[in-house]
């Protein structure tokens, strides 16, 4: 399935609340498919095949930052028939 777009949601949960919503992003990557909505957009991305996974933390000033960004490619991966490089 493609369908292009971007959703993008901010607000003020709980711990409890954004739990949850961590559990079902892992039961989706474990289905290859999450869908992701609100009351105003929407959009279902597949992962597939290796992602790549980015996790940044921080503490400044009294301010924490949790980053965690998950990518991947809906093309069939172009690389996956290339041989390894040599190293010598």
């Amino acid at each position: 399935m493609k369908n292009d777009g971007e959703f993008r949601h901010e607000s003020l949960q709980s711990r409890k609340t954004i739990k949850a919503l961590l559990e079902a992003v892992t039961k989706g990557i474990g289905k290859g498919q999450l869908t992701l909505s609100d009351d105003e957009n929407e959009i279902v991305l597949e992962p597939d095949g290796l992602l790549t996974l980015r996790l940044r933390g921080n503490r400044n000033g009294g301010n924490c930052r949790l980053d965690i960004r998950i990518t991947w490619s809906d093309e069939p991966d172009a690389q996956a028939d290339r041989p390894a490089p040599k190293v010598s």
